[in-house]
C-alpha cells in the first residue's frame, strides 16, 4: 500500500505537471524555426490626452527605489526588441518633459537606437511594446544610458541576432527581453547567447496568458519576471500587492533547475527549472502611462517588468538570479523583497497560486531595494 501511496502521488505530481504548468503549444513537431516572440503587452483604456496611471515617482516609492541623488543609473541598458520605431526618441522626449526627466537623446549620449537591417518595417504593435521599455527604463535609471537594439523581424534566429549585438557591446549591466512564446526542444542548446561578455544581467517577461513557462525566461542564464496587482488608496498610496491573474509561469520542459533554486529547495519542481525568478507590476489597471505620437495610452503585462527590473540592475548591485535566491533564503528577507502570498495565475492548484517564500506566479516577489 505504501508503494502504491507513493506511486499514486508521484502520478498526481506529474499530471498537474503536465496538465496545468508546462504550455499546452509544445508539441514534437514545435521547434525554435517555428519561434515568433511575441510582446506580452496590454492596453488599458481609451488614448487620452493626459498620462493616466502609475509616475514614476509613485512606482519608485512602492519599490523603494532611488527617486534622487547620485544613484540614479550606471551603465547602458540594453532593449531587445523587433521592427524599427521611427518617432521612439522624440516621444522620449515628451515623456521626459511630462515627468520632468533629464533628456536623453542621441545628441548627448545617452540614447542610442540599433537596427539590425536597414530596411526594417514597422510594426505598430511592436512599437508600442518599445515605447514602453524605453520610456520606462529611463523613468527608474535616468542616468543610464539606453541602447535599443531592434531586431529585423520577430523570428527567433533574427531576435537572437539582435541578442548577440548586444552581449557583444562594453559596458553593458542589464539587457531586457519584453517578448517570448512556447518552449521548444532546442532551447538548452541556445542558453549560451544569454552570457554577455560584460557580465550583463539579461531579463525577460514570463508571459500574460497564465499558468505555463515561456522562452526565453525559462534559460536558467535569464530572470524571469513574472507580473502582479497593486492595490493603492484612493489618494495614491499603496496598500497590498497580490499575483495577477496573468502572470506567466510554471515549470520548463526542457531546462534543468539551476544551483540557486537547487539550494533554495523549490518544492515540485522535480529537478528542472522554475519560472519565474521575481515579479513587478503588471495589471494594466495599475498600469504605467505611455506617450506615442503625442497620445498617451496607459498599457500594463509582464512586459512592463523586465525593462524596469533592468532599470533597476543598473541602480545598485547584484541584481543576479543567484543573489536574489541568496536574499530570500537570508535572515531578513524583506529588505530585499516583498513576497505576493495571495492571488493566482489559473486552476491549477499548487502551480498556480501564490504562497509564501516562492511560488510559480510570482517568484521570490517584487523588489524593496536596488541592491541585492
Amino acid at each position: 500500500m505504501k508503494n502504491f501511496s507513493f506511486i499514486s502521488s508521484a502520478f498526481l505530481a506529474l499530471f498537474f505537471i503536465f496538465n496545468f504548468v508546462l504550455p499546452k503549444t509544445v508539441e514534437a513537431s514545435y521547434h525554435f524555426a517555428d519561434f515568433q516572440g511575441k510582446p506580452p503587452i496590454h492596453i488599458y483604456g481609451s488614448a487620452s490626452k493626459k498620462p493616466v496611471g502609475m509616475t514614476p515617482s509613485e512606482i519608485k516609492k512602492i519599490y523603494n527605489l532611488p527617486t534622487s541623488g547620485k544613484n540614479q543609473g550606471s551603465g547602458t541598458i540594453v532593449l531587445v526588441g523587433a521592427y524599427d520605431d521611427t518617432t521612439i526618441e522624440a516621444d522620449l522626449a515628451d515623456f521626459d518633459a511630462q515627468f520632468g526627466l533629464p533628456a536623453c537623446t542621441t545628441k548627448n549620449g545617452c540614447f542610442t537606437k540599433h537596427k539590425m537591417s536597414s530596411t526594417e518595417k514597422s510594426d505598430g504593435g511592436w512599437a508600442t511594446e518599445t515605447t514602453l521599455d524605453v520610456e520606462w527604463a529611463h523613468a527608474i535609471a535616468p542616468t543610464a544610458k539606453i541602447l535599443l537594439v531592434e531586431a529585423t523581424t520577430q523570428s527567433g534566429a533574427n531576435l537572437l541576432k539582435a541578442i548577440d549585438y548586444a552581449v557583444a557591446q562594453s559596458g553593458v549591466v542589464a539587457i531586457s527581453m519584453s517578448w517570448g512564446g512556447a518552449e521548444f526542444p532546442e532551447e538548452t542548446t541556445l542558453d549560451s547567447h544569454f552570457v554577455s561578455k560584460s557580465g550583463a544581467v539579461f531579463f525577460a517577461s514570463s508571459g500574460d496568458n497564465g499558468a505555463g513557462a515561456s522562452w526565453p525566461a525559462a534559460s536558467p542564464n535569464v530572470v524571469g519576471v513574472g507580473g502582479t496587482t497593486l492595490s493603492l488608496s484612493e489618494s495614491g498610496a499603496f496598500q497590498s500587492e497580490t499575483a495577477w491573474s496573468g502572470s506567466g509561469g510554471g515549470v520548463s520542459v526542457y531546462e534543468k533547475q539551476p544551483s540557486w533554486q537547487k539550494n533554495y529547495n523549490i518544492s515540485r519542481a522535480g529537478g528542472m527549472r522554475a519560472i519565474p525568478d521575481v515579479a513587478y507590476d503588471a495589471d494594466p489597471r495599475a498600469g504605467f502611462p505611455i506617450i506615442r505620437n503625442g497620445v498617451w495610452q496607459t498599457v500594463g503585462g509582464t512586459s512592463a517588468g523586465a525593462p524596469q527590473w533592468a532599470a533597476i540592475a543598473s541602480l545598485g548591485n547584484g541584481a543576479t538570479n543567484s543573489n536574489f535566491y541568496k536574499d530570500k533564503s537570508s535572515s531578513l528577507p524583506a529588505q530585499f523583497f516583498y513576497d505576493i502570498k495571495s492571488g493566482s495565475n489559473g486552476d491549477c492548484g499548487y502551480f498556480c497560486t501564490a504562497r509564501s517564500h516562492y511560488d510559480y506566479v510570482t517568484g521570490l516577489g517584487s523588489p524593496r531595494t536596488s541592491n541585492f
